[in-house]
């Protein structure tokens, strides 16, 4: 058994609808199936009633409902029971932050912070993406700092989160320098060459991004993947090895630019694309949990409004 099925169930008979509640859930529609079938699996019956529409519970999913919300609720309030606890951590901001945000923008970002804000006590959750908005809606973090992209927004609702924005960021292609300073590899690339190419996972942020990047330009692209990860910095490793090139934030690769150990695989403005930095918090009123004096201090002073 694992909370999270709880948690799609609950959600699952809110909504009546599994492709709602998959967006709601931050997974694909198969996922969200396969853990309400791990659930029911567990309970050894069906709880959910496929033969209608919308879907609806059967009534032993009815009386499991009830069970799950009581059992949901005792666990949230041990979770603020023991956070109650945690007196010395009061003013510890707990930020939940992408990985290749976390190398990268978070470091400088705090920095910048401590001389404009004062004393700033933080602790990072590095996730992947879809984790990383899991710890916000799952009250686990106090901030969320992340990417966004038009074609790529977070499915967080405005009636729960709030936004702010932190600056921009660019994503562009890069590979390593060779003797004359010049890529060893270029794109658009010539006619019938293929490119090696260092790539993100399936279903990666940035991935998605690099996507976009790839659909939306004006010749071909003969990419051939040869290597992939989750990770930003992995692939930049790889290309400082000269593995290949790779679609990589700016703000990473700033020290291997200036030491022209990387360089732009692709024309000055081609092949980019720029995002937002973006925090977001669960809105104060709705909050399952009582926000910190630092990180609402923290929020005001970053708001637009101050």
């Amino acid at each position: 058994m694992e909370t999270k099925w709880l948690e799609d169930f609950v959600s699952l008979a809110e909504t009546r609808s599994f492709s709602r509640s998959a967006q709601m859930r931050h997974v694909t529609q198969p996922a969200f199936s396969r853990r309400i079938q791990a659930l029911e699996a567990w309970a050894g019956l069906d709880l959910v009633d496929r033969s209608s529409y919308p879907t609806r519970l059967t009534p032993a999913g009815e009386t499991f409902h009830a069970q799950a919300l009581d059992i949901l609720g005792a666990l949230q309030t041990t979770r603020n029971m023991m956070r109650g606890h945690q007196v010395a951590s009061q003013d510890m901001i707990e930020f939940a932050v992408p990985h290749s945000l976390a190398f990268t923008f978070f470091p400088h970002w705090v920095m910048d912070l401590r001389k404009r804000f004062g004393a700033l006590k933080s602790r990072l959750i590095a996730l992947n993406v879809h984790d990383a908005v899991m710890q916000l809606t799952e009250g686990s973090c106090d901030l969320l700092i992340a990417y966004h992209h038009p074609s790529q927004p977070l499915q967080l609702s405005p009636e729960r989160y709030e936004m702010l924005s932190l600056g921009h960021e660019t994503l562009a292609v890069y590979a390593k320098a060779d003797p004359k300073g010049e890529p060893l590899f270029r794109l658009p690339g010539s006619p019938g060459e293929r490119v090696p190419f260092l790539s993100y996972g399936t279903g990666a942020y940035l991935g998605r991004l690099v996507e976009q990047i790839v659909k939306l330009s004006p010749a071909p692209l003969n990419l051939d993947p040869i290597y992939e990860t989750d990770m930003a910095e992995g692939l930049k490793a790889m290309a400082l090895e000269g593995h290949g090139l790779a679609f990589l934030p700016v703000s990473s690769v700033k020290k291997e630019l200036k030491s022209r150990r990387l360089v732009r695989a692709s024309a000055p403005g081609t092949l980019e694309l720029t995002m937002e930095v973006r925090m977001y918090r669960e809105l104060p009123e709705l909050s399952r949990h009582s926000g910190k004096p630092g990180a609402r201090a923290l929020w005001n002073f970053l708001s637009p409004a101050a």
